[in-house]
């Protein structure tokens, strides 16, 4: 398997502990994001991958809206830390 050399906004020692977190699920759906459009720019037709992206999409698109909810400083941070536009409508 390829390791992933994209951002990892988590350390190594904190990843193993709040896998479950939604910091860490957010991180981790970033980094199959870029993977995957990284993917798709060889393969454009390559549709099931189109179908997962679009998913793994709309999963970090309801976590993201969570986190802002709960803590909007950390998201703030997250966000900046991930370099990703914030989400329109809240």
């Amino acid at each position: 398997m390829i390791k992933n050399s994209f951002i990892s906004g988590i350390s190594q020692e904190e990843k193993k502990e709040n896998r479950g977190s939604v910091e860490f699920q957010i991180v981790s759906f970033t980094n199959k994001i870029r993977r995957l459009t990284s993917h798709l720019e060889l393969h454009r037709k390559d549709y099931l991958s189109q179908r997962g992206l679009r998913k793994i999409l709309g999963k970090r698109q309801r976590l993201l809206s969570y986190f802002s909810k709960k803590n909007r400083v950390r998201y703030k941070e997250l966000i900046s830390q991930l370099d990703i536009r914030e989400s329109k409508n809240r």
